[in-house]
C-alpha cells in the first residue's frame, strides 16, 4: 500500500497536536464504541475545538435530552471527576438520522457542519445479526451512502474514519486488509429493499445473501464498497474491529455496556444456567478490548489527516483485531471462566457453575433439553407454586436464540491478517505512545478476564462489591447442593443397574423352571 511505509513523519504533528483546534463530527455516539470514542477524544485530545454528535429523537426523548443521558452514564465518570466542565463546553448535538436523506439535517445545521467540520467518525450501525434486510440495508448501507454524500460537501475535511467489521468477509478463511469483491451491487440492494414488499423480501433474503450468514455481515461489506468508490476523492480510511469487548484500562478497567462475545457466555455460566456450549474447544476467538479499538481508530484518523489527499491515494484498511498477537481458544475461555466464577461469584446464582464444550450438535441439543430446559421448567413450576412469576424458561429461550445467532461464529475459524493495524501503532510518535499505543501482546489473559468479570458484575448486572461475601457463601452452598444431587443421581443409576440385574436373574430362574 505504501501509505505508512513510505512516509517521513518527522515533521508531522503528533496525534494530540493534530486534533488541536479541530471540529469532529460523530455518528453512533450513543453506542458502546461511540461513547468510548467521545470520552477518549475529550480526555486525551482536550484541545480539540468541539464535537458534534448526530442524534435523533428516540421514544419521545429529544436529541438534546439524550445527550444529557449519555453524559450521565458510567463511561464518563473519569471526565466528570478530572475534567468536570469539558463535556458541556465541547460536545454539541445536531438532530438528524443517518437513515434519512441528507442525514435528516436541517438546512441550518447542515450549513454549520459543512463549514466547521474537519474530522468525521462514522460509527453508527446496527450490530444485530437478525435484523430484516430492509432495516439493515437502510442503516448500515444507506446510512454510509448518506455520510459519504455529506463528506463530499465538507469544505475542510481532513480525515474520515469508516468503522466496519473484521467479519465483513466471512466467506473467506483468510481475511486480509484489502477490499474484496462485493457480495452484491450495493445500489441494486438498496433498490431491491425499497421496491419489494416485506413478506416477499423475507422469503427471498436467504437466497439473496448466498453464503453470507446474516444481514449484518452482508450490509457491512457492501457499505465498505460505498466508501471505497471514493478513493482519491475523500481522505477516508476503513477500520474493521473484531468482537469489541471490555476495556483494559480506559476509561477504567473492565468497563462494558453489552453482553456481546465472551462476557455473555461468562455471565450465563456464572449464573449456572448455561451448561453446554456447541463449539470447537480449539477454535481461536478474536476479541479486541474497546479502548484498544478506540486508540487505533483515533490513530487512523491522524495518519490519514496528516497526509495531503492525492488522486492516486488508495483507501487504507485496518483489521482491528488481536490476530496472532494475543489469542485465546474457546477451551481456555471456558476454563478461565470456571475458575473466576469461584473467585468472583455472581449474586443469586441458580446452580453451580459447570457444563462443558461439545463438538456434537446432537449431544448439545440433548444437553439443552435435559440440563437447560428441564431444570428451567421445574424451577418455573416452583415459582408458580410460590406465587411468583416464572422466568427461567424464558431466559433459557433467549440464551438458545443467542447461541443460534452466534453458531456460525463459534464453529468456524478465520485467520485475520492485521499487518497494517500493527504497522499503524509503530508510527505513533513517542510523545503520543502513552496515550494511544495499543500493546496487545502484553495483556495477561487471566487478569484481563478477571477484570471483565468484575466489570460485567458491576456495570451490566448492577451487583455491588459489598455483596460479594454473600455471593461467595451462596456459591459454596450451590457447590454442596450440586455434589449432593450428583451423588443421588449416580447412586440411583447404580441401584437401578444392580436391580435390573436381579430382575433379569429372577425372570431367567422362572423361565428355566417352566421349561423343566
Amino acid at each position: 500500500m505504501g501509505f505508512l511505509e513510505d512516509r517521513d513523519l518527522s515533521d508531522v504533528p503528533g496525534i494530540k497536536e493534530y486534533f488541536r483546534g479541530k471540529t469532529v463530527f460523530i455518528t453512533g455516539g450513543s453506542g458502546f464504541l461511540g461513547k468510548a470514542l467521545i470520552e477518549k477524544l475529550l480526555y486525551s485530545c482536550s484541545d480539540l475545538d468541539r464535537i458534534y454528535l448526530l442524534m435523533r429523537s428516540k421514544k419521545g426523548v429529544k436529541a438534546e435530552d439524550r445527550l444529557a443521558d449519555i453524559y450521565s452514564t458510567i463511561a464518563f465518570d473519569r471526565l466528570r471527576s478530572e475534567m468536570p466542565d469539558i463535556f458541556q463546553s465541547k460536545v454539541f448535538v445536531v438532530t438528524g438520522d443517518v437513515m434519512e436523506p441528507g442525514l435528516g439535517l436541517s438546512d441550518e445545521d447542515r450549513t454549520l457542519l459543512v463549514n466547521r467540520v474537519h474530522i468525521i467518525f462514522h460509527v453508527a450501525a446496527s450490530v444485530r445479526f437478525d435484523d430484516p434486510l430492509p432495516y439493515a440495508a437502510k442503516l448500515n448501507l444507506g446510512g454510509t451512502k448518506e455520510i459519504i454524500d455529506f463528506a463530499k460537501d465538507v469544505r475542510n475535511l481532513s480525515s474520515m474514519v469508516h468503522v466496519s467489521t473484521s467479519y465483513s468477509n466471512t466467506n473467506r478463511d483468510v481475511i486480509e486488509e484489502v477490499m474484496y469483491p462485493p457480495h452484491a451491487d450495493w445500489r441494486d440492494t438498496l433498490q431491491v429493499c425499497e421496491s419489494i414488499d416485506e413478506h416477499s423480501l423475507r422469503v427471498l433474503t436467504p437466497k439473496y445473501l448466498g453464503e453470507i450468514p446474516n444481514t449484518y455481515t452482508f450490509t457491512k461489506q457492501l457499505a465498505e464498497h460505498v466508501v471505497y468508490e471514493n478513493k482519491g476523492l475523500l481522505p477516508v480510511v476503513i477500520i474493521r474491529p473484531s468482537i469489541v469487548i471490555s476495556s483494559v484500562d480506559e476509561p477504567f478497567s473492565g468497563w462494558i455496556e453489552n453482553f456481546n462475545g465472551p462476557v455473555g457466555i461468562l455471565v450465563a455460566c456464572g449464573k449456572g444456567i448455561m451448561r453446554s456450549l456447541y463449539t470447537d474447544p480449539d477454535l481461536i476467538a478474536d476479541y479486541i478490548p474497546v479502548d484498544f479499538s478506540i486508540k487505533s481508530i483515533i490513530a487512523a484518523a491522524w495518519i490519514r489527516g496528516t497526509k495531503k489527499l492525492e488522486p492516486t491515494d488508495d483507501i487504507p484498511i485496518y483489521n482491528c483485531c488481536a490476530g496472532n498477537l494475543n489469542n485465546i481458544t474457546m477451551f481456555e475461555l471456558v476454563d478461565i471462566g470456571k475458575r473466576l466464577a469461584a473467585m468472583i461469584p455472581l449474586d443469586d446464582m441458580l446452580w453451580n457453575v459447570g457444563g462443558s464444550i461439545t463438538t456434537s450438535k446432537t449431544l448439545h441439543y440433548i444437553k439443552v433439553l435435559l440440563i437447560h430446559c428441564l431444570p428451567a421448567i421445574l424451577v418455573d413450576a416452583l415459582l408458580l407454586i410460590l406465587g411468583k412469576k416464572p422466568m427461567l424458561l424464558k431466559v433459557q429461550r433467549r440464551i438458545y436464540i443467542a447461541n443460534l445467532a452466534l453458531h456460525y461464529y463459534i464453529t468456524k475459524q478465520w485467520t485475520f491478517d492485521n499487518k497494517n493495524f500493527v504497522l499503524l501503532r509503530s508510527r505513533i510518535k513517542e510523545q503520543d505512545r502513552k496515550q494511544f499505543y495499543y500493546d496487545i501482546e502484553n495483556v495477561d489473559k487471566e487478569e484481563y478476564f478477571r477484570k471483565c468479570c468484575i466489570g460485567g458484575r458491576k456495570y451490566l448486572l448492577k451487583e455491588k462489591d459489598e455483596d460479594l461475601p454473600k455471593a461467595k457463601a451462596h456459591f459454596a452452598r450451590m457447590v454442596i447442593l450440586d455434589k449432593c444431587v450428583q451423588i443421588l443421581f449416580y447412586g440411583y443409576l447404580v441401584w437401578l443397574i444392580l436391580n435390573i440385574g436381579c430382575i433379569k436373574n429372577g425372570l431367567k430362574f422362572v423361565y428355566d423352571i417352566f421349561l423343566l
